[in-house]
């Protein structure tokens, strides 16, 4: 049964003072209703249409632990569908990716056009005597399927609001400061790896920049940090001063509806013109100077542009600012999540600075990421410990800087610029409580809270 004492689900999150209920983190029975009440209706991140740019081209994605088939159809349409025969239910799609005029099970032969209709049915006229309506008996497909600029989402319930409704402003900018580097295309394969920790941990990660000198204390002292061998001295010194000059103006927690945010590192148009005057010999990882252009500063606007934390989509998409790369972090049980990260290079670019990047993206993140690496060890240690009987008897503590920064609201985007702090990670929390408390897309619209009003203390 789910915790009785503990339903609603807003009783789980104290936003009054910051405290979280452990529960969420390991009950089974929650994990379960995460599966219908949030991946099952939310607009998930499937590909990006540089993976799938043919018809007849697909990639198998996911949809909390349910397997979709991201392909397009003979038309060149986008087309989302279950990937489960509606026979016996077995896989049509074994393939990671690749190219198919079509989708055979293998088990009795039921055959699925690109569009997901159901076209061959063996013994159709002899076992069937041809009475069998095919038209209803196609793959499952996804309620409604969208791209933003080439990303491509999916949602299974019809009932959603159109895709830039749901990523709103603070949405569509996560997006935007990877999209508006330029003209991407995704890096053949996809890094995915299993580590024993509950989902939520793992986005909540992504906001926390009061770990690192901690967690990454390693890799500080290995310097790969520091910015590039390609740099001097006398470099490092600039850019650590520019970098100052961001950080006096503290972080930026940029807040969006349905629990969509972004937190970490305010940037600055100091550390901008520092990188841009050592743009010969100046690693890829920090690249950030498409910023300044009109079209970046068009799409990202005033708040935008000096915003350099990690965005989470709402519910588990990761845009890696720092790089060019997005990470999904997929619930496999309430105790394991497997990581996917997605890499993109300019397309552009010649074959040397792409190795580069790569090699950049792949010792930071993923499997054989150093920075990944650590934080996987925090994660697994952190869900082991919120199984324990005892331990859910006390709350964890996301209290930091609350109620003591007015926000901003700057052409529509609300946002507080303070120091390190929790806000991103509670506002996520407060928001998964209400989509857990919604039992249809038209609950959540009338009663999600909406991002904080200008003036208001978060």
């Amino acid at each position: 049964m789910l915790h009785e004492m503990k339903t609603p689900f807003r009783t789980m999150v104290d936003v009054e003072t910051g405290t979280v209920d452990r529960a969420m983190f390991a009950d089974a029975d929650i994990y379960q209703l995460e599966l219908e009440r949030i991946f099952a209706r939310a607009w998930n991140f499937m590909c990006h249409e540089s993976q799938i740019p043919k018809a007849g081209d697909f990639f198998l994605s996911f949809i909390g632990e349910e397997s979709v088939i991201a392909t397009r159809d003979k038309k060149g349409e986008l087309q989302v569908l279950l990937n489960s025969c509606r026979h016996r239910g077995n896989a049509v799609c074994r393939a990671e990716s690749g190219n198919a005029r079509s989708f055979l099970c293998t088990y009795h032969g039921w055959t699925y056009g690109l569009d997901g209709q159901l076209i061959g049915v063996p013994g159709y006229k002899d076992f069937y005597h041809e009475q069998l309506d095919k038209s209803q008996w196609g793959l499952v497909k996804a309620g409604k399927v969208a791209s933003y600029k080439g990303f491509v989402f999916a949602t299974m319930d019809p009932e959603a609001p159109d895709l830039e409704e749901y990523l709103g402003e603070v949405g569509r900018m996560s997006i935007d400061l990877i999209a508006e580097r330029g003209d991407m295309v995704i890096v053949e394969g996809v890094q995915k790896n299993l580590i024993g920790c509950n989902w939520k941990l793992a986005v909540d990660n992504l906001f926390d920049w009061y770990h690192p000198q901690i967690s990454h204390a390693s890799a500080f002292m290995v310097g790969m940090l520091r910015g590039g061998s390609k740099l001097t001295p006398e470099d490092h010194a600039v850019l650590e001063k520019a970098r100052a000059v961001g950080m006096s103006r503290g972080h930026r927690v940029v807040f969006g509806a349905y629990g969509h945010a972004i937190g970490g590192p305010r940037g600055s148009q100091e550390a901008r013109d520092a990188r841009r005057s050592m743009a010969d010999r100046i690693e890829p990882i920090m690249e950030d100077l498409y910023r300044d252009t009109p079209q970046g500063r068009a799409a990202l606007g005033e708040v935008g542009v000096d915003t350099s934390g990690h965005p989470n989509i709402f519910p588990n998409l990761w845009v890696s600012t720092g790089a060019y790369q997005l990470s999904l972090r997929l619930p496999r049980g309430p105790l394991n999540t497997e990581i996917w990260w997605f890499s993109f290079v300019p397309k552009d670019a010649s074959e040397a600075k792409k190795k580069e990047i790569i090699n950049s993206e792949n010792h930071v993140f993923g499997a054989a990421g150093l920075l990944e690496q650590d934080d996987g060890e925090n994660w697994d240690q952190s869900t082991r410990a919120m199984k324990g009987v005892i331990a859910q008897r006390y709350p964890l503590n996301f209290s930091m800087g609350l109620n003591k920064t007015p926000v901003q609201v700057i052409e529509g985007v609300a946002h507080v610029d303070t120091n390190i702090n929790e806000h991103a990670q509670l506002w996520t929390y407060r928001i998964w409580t209400e989509w857990m408390d919604a039992d249809s897309w038209a609950t959540l619209k009338a009663n999600h809270t909406k991002p904080p009003a200008h003036g208001d203390l978060i």
